[in-house]
C-alpha cells in the first residue's frame, strides 16, 4: 500500500505523549517525582543487573553511581579505556545556575535560556530539571577533585558563552570536557575494583536483544578477539554518544557512531529529530579532500576573540595584519549587537556561511560540489582575532585562559595566533536528534533507558554551549539512578535462558551480517561510502536545506546504499581484529540513518535552530519557525528494510514561557 504515503516516502502515524511526565508547579516537579518513584531496597539491588553501553560522562557517571546504590552493574565502551570516550574533547566549559557573578542569574533563567537557544522545541519539564539540578553537579566535580579555574581569591571562576549574557561557565582551561571525564573515571574505577561494575572494554554493541517487549541484553563484539558474547540483564541503558559522523568530516572522534541506537531503533525504539545536528562555529576549516575529521576550537574563544571579514572581496587575500580596522566587517557585532560574537550557535554558524557565500571569506580556496553539480573553489573561512584581546589584557592573561587552545591551533596550521588572527568555519559537532525517551529517560522499549547525547531529550534544535556536559553528567548522577529504579522496583525479571528463541535470532542476525560483508568482495573500500554519503549530507541537510535539495539527497542515499550492499569490500575475516569490519557496521547503519535524517528535514517545513529551510526565513534572512504547525517532537518509527518510516508526534506544550521568535539583537 502507498496511498497514504507522503511526498512518497513515509507516513504518519498515531500520536504520542510522554506519560511519565509530572504537572503542577514547574519549580517542584522534579522533587516530587522523585519522591513517587517506587523504591529498591538494598538487599534487592543486589539482584538486579543493568547494562550500560558507553562510559563517557553519561554513562560512567551512571555506572559508577549504580555501582554505588549496589547494582550489579556491566560497563561496555569500544575504546581501550573509558578515558578515551569523547567527552574528554569538551573544551570551553560546563553550565551551572550558582550566580557566582551576581550578575542576574538564576535556575529560571538557565532554563529560559535553554529553552529559547533551543527554538522553542524543547520539553519544559526537562530543561528546568537539567537548570535545577546543574549547581549540584559543581560540587559533585569539586568533592572529586576537578581543578576548575578559580579567581584570585580562591572562588570558582565563570566566563559567557553564546546565547546568554550571564557568566555561567565553569571551566578548566580548554580542558573542561577531559578533567570531568577523569573525575567520572576515577568513580567509575572504584566501582570497578569494589566488584560492583564489571568493565569490558574494546567491546562494540552491535545488536540490542528484547525479550517478551522488554529489553534484556545486548550483543557485543570483542573488538580485539572478534568473538561475539551475549550479555543479560534486567535493564540496558545506551549512554553510547552523537551520530555527527553521518557527514563523514565533523568534529567528533572517528569511532563515534549510531550504530547502538539505531540498532535499538531497528528493534522498535523511537528515533527523534533526527535533522537536529548542531554546526558549530568555531572549528579550524577545512584544508583538503584528504582529511578525515575537523578540530573543534572552543567556544570559549568567542569571550574575547572578534569574528570579522574583510568587507571588500578584493582584500580576502591580503595579509589580514595588513587590513585596517575601517575595512574590517565585524559583522555579528553590527548585525546582533546586544549579544555580538556571544550570538548562539546556529546563528553565529549560518552568518559565517553568508559571509563566505558573498565571496568574503579568507583563507585557501577549496574545491566544492555545488546544489548543480559543478564544482567551483570557494573560500571557506572567517577570522578570530584576539588583537584587541591582547592588547587590552596582555599576552600572559590571554594564555592564561586560552593557551593550550592557541598551542594545539599552531601545531594544526603552523600559525601563531598571537600574531596573526585564526581562521574558523562551522563544522558539524553535536546532534540533538537521538531515541525518544520520556521524562524518565525510557525509551518506547520498556526496560530501554537512554542518557545523554544518545537521547533527544533537552537541547530542541540548538544546544547551547556548554550545556553537553551539563546534560551528560545530570543524566548520569542525578537523573536516570533516580528514574531507572521504578522500573527495576519490578524486577527481578524473569531469567532469560541463552538460548531463548529472541536471543538466537539476534545472534544469528549478527553472524549473518557480519558474513555478508564478507562476502560481498567488492571494489570500493568502506571509507569511500561514507566519504560520499557525508559529502550529500553536507551539501542538501547540512547548514541549510531546501525540499528539492532533500528529496534529490534521498535518492542519492537510497542509490548509494543499494552500491554499498552490492560493492563494499572488506577484508580480513570475522573472528579476529578486523577495523575494516568495524567500519563497515557503522557506515550501513550510517546509510540509513542518513535517509531518515533528510525524511524527517524535508518533513520539517521550517526553519528552526540548527534546521534552516531556505524557503522558511523572514526578510532580513534569519529563521522562520512556524509554531501553528510544528511545536512538536517528530518521533520516528522504523518502516523496515525497505519499507516507509512512520511519523509520531508528541505536541510541544508551553506553560512557563511564551512562545516567540528568537532575537539576538
Amino acid at each position: 500500500m502507498t496511498d497514504n504515503l507522503i511526498h512518497g516516502i513515509y507516513r504518519e502515524g498515531e500520536p504520542i505523549q510522554d506519560t511519565a511526565a509530572p504537572k503542577g508547579p514547574i519549580e517542584s516537579r522534579w522533587t516530587r517525582h522523585k519522591f513517587e518513584t517506587k523504591l529498591v531496597n538494598p538487599a534487592n539491588r543486589r539482584k538486579l543487573d543493568v547494562i550500560i553501553v558507553g562510559t563517557g560522562l553519561a554513562g560512567g557517571a551512571a555506572a559508577a553511581t549504580l555501582g554505588e546504590a549496589g547494582y550489579n552493574v556491566k560497563a561496555f565502551c569500544y575504546q581501550d579505556s573509558p578515558r578515551r570516550a569523547h567527552s574528554i574533547a569538551a573544551q570551553g566549559g560546563i553550565n551551572a545556575a550558582k550566580n557566582y557573578k551576581e550578575d542576574g542569574d538564576s535556575v529560571y533563567r538557565l532554563f529560559y535560556d535553554t529553552v529559547k537557544g533551543g527554538d522553542y522545541r524543547s520539553r519544559e519539564s526537562n530543561v528546568y530539571r537539567l537548570a535545577e539540578v546543574s549547581a549540584a553537579i559543581i560540587d559533585q566535580c569539586v568533592a572529586q577533585g576537578v581543578p576548575f579555574a578559580r579567581e584570585y581569591g580562591g572562588l570558582l571562576d565563570n566566563r559567557s558563552f553564546g546565547g546568554v549574557q550571564v557568566s555561567r561557565t565553569f571551566y578548566a582551561r580548554g580542558q573542561t570536557g577531559q578533567q570531568l571525564l577523569i573525575g567520572a573515571y576515577q568513580a567509575l574505577e572504584r566501582q570497578v575494583a569494589a566488584g560492583a561494575v564489571k568493565q569490558f572494554t574494546r567491546h562494540e554493541m552491535v545488536e540490542l536483544i528484547v525479550v517478551d517487549g522488554r529489553a534484556r541484553g545486548i550483543i557485543a563484539r570483542d573488538m580485539v578477539t572478534g568473538e561475539l558474547e551475549t550479555h543479560l540483564a534486567d535493564a540496558v541503558v545506551l549512554a553510547s554518544g552523537g551520530y555527527g559522523n553521518v557527514f563523514f568530516l565533523s568534529t567528533n572522534a572517528m569511532g563515534c557512531n549510531v550504530t547502538a541506537t539505531w540498532r535499538a531503533h531497528r528493534k522498535g525504539a523511537l528515533f527523534a529529530n533526527p535533522c537536529y545536528t548542531q554546526i558549530h562555529p568555531t572549528c579550524i576549516p577545512q584544508h583538503g579532500d584528504k582529511q578525515s575529521k575537523l578540530t573543534l576550537m572552543s567556544e570559549s574563544l568567542r569571550n574575547d576573540g572578534r569574528i570579522w571579514v574583510p568587507k571588500r572581496a578584493e582584500d580576502c587575500d591580503k595579509d589580514p595584519r595588513q587590513i585596517p580596522e575601517e575595512d574590517r566587517d565585524y559583522y555579528l557585532e553590527r548585525i546582533y549587537p546586544s549579544f555580538g560574537n556571544l550570538v548562539p550557535r546556529d546563528i553565529a554558524s549560518r552568518q559565517a556561511k553568508n559571509m563566505c557565500d558573498e565571496g568574503r571569506g579568507v583563507g585557501p580556496a577549496i574545491a566544492e560540489v555545488g546544489p548543480d553539480g559543478e564544482e567551483r573553489q570557494v573560500r571557506r573561512g572567517v577570522y578570530l582575532d584576539f588583537a584587541e584581546a591582547i592588547s587590552r589584557m596582555g599576552q600572559d592573561a590571554v594564555s592564561s585562559k586560552y593557551g593550550n587552545l592557541f598551542d594545539m591551533y599552531a601545531r594544526i596550521t603552523g600559525d601563531n595566533p598571537y600574531e596573526t588572527p585564526m581562521r574558523i568555519y562551522p563544522a558539524v559537532h553535536y546532534t540533538m536528534g537521538g531515541l525518544w525517551v520520556d521524562y524518565d529517560l525510557q525509551s518506547n522499549i520498556p526496560g530501554l533507558f537512554v542518557a545523554g547525547e544518545a537521547n533527544f531529550s533537552d537541547h530542541g534544535a540548538n544546544r547551547l554551549g556548554a550545556s553537553a556536559l551539563m546534560q551528560g553528567l545530570s543524566d548520569g548522577y542525578f537523573v536516570l539512578p533516580n528514574t531507572i529504579r521504578d522500573y527495576l522496583a519490578a524486577g527481578p525479571f524473569p531469567k532469560v535462558d541463552a538460548d531463548d528463541s529472541a536471543v538466537a535470532e539476534a545472534e544469528r542476525s549478527v553472524r549473518d551480517r557480519i558474513e555478508h560483508f564478507l562476502t560481498i568482495n567488492g571494489t570500493r573500500s568502506v571509507d569511500s561510502f561514507h566519504r560520499a554519503l557525508g559529502s550529500i549530507m553536507w551539501e542538501y541537510c547540512g547548514m541549510s536545506r531546501t525540499e528539492e535539495g532533500l528529496k534529490k539527497a534521498i535518492g542519492m542515499i537510497r542509490d548509494l546504499r543499494a552500491e554499498f550492499w552490492r560493492d563494499v569490500r572488506v577484508l580480513g575475516e570475522g573472528d579476529r581484529l578486523n577495523q575494516e569490519l568495524e567500519k563497515a557496521g557503522r557506515v550501513a547503519d550510517f546509510l540509513e540513518l542518513g535517509e531518515l535524517m533528510c525524511i524527517d528535514a524535508l518533513h520539517r517545513r521550517e526553519s528552526c535552530g540548527g534546521h534552516f529551510r531556505e524557503e522558511s526565513q523572514t526578510e532580513e534572512g534569519e529563521a522562520l519557525r512556524h509554531d501553528d504547525e510544528f511545536a512538536y517532537v517528530g518521533a520516528w518509527e522504523w518502516g523496515g528494510q525497505d519499507g516507509a518510516p512512520t511519523l509520531h508526534k508528541e505536541d510541544l506544550v508551553y506553560e512557563f514561557i511564551e512562545l516567540k521568535q528568537r532575537s539576538y539583537k
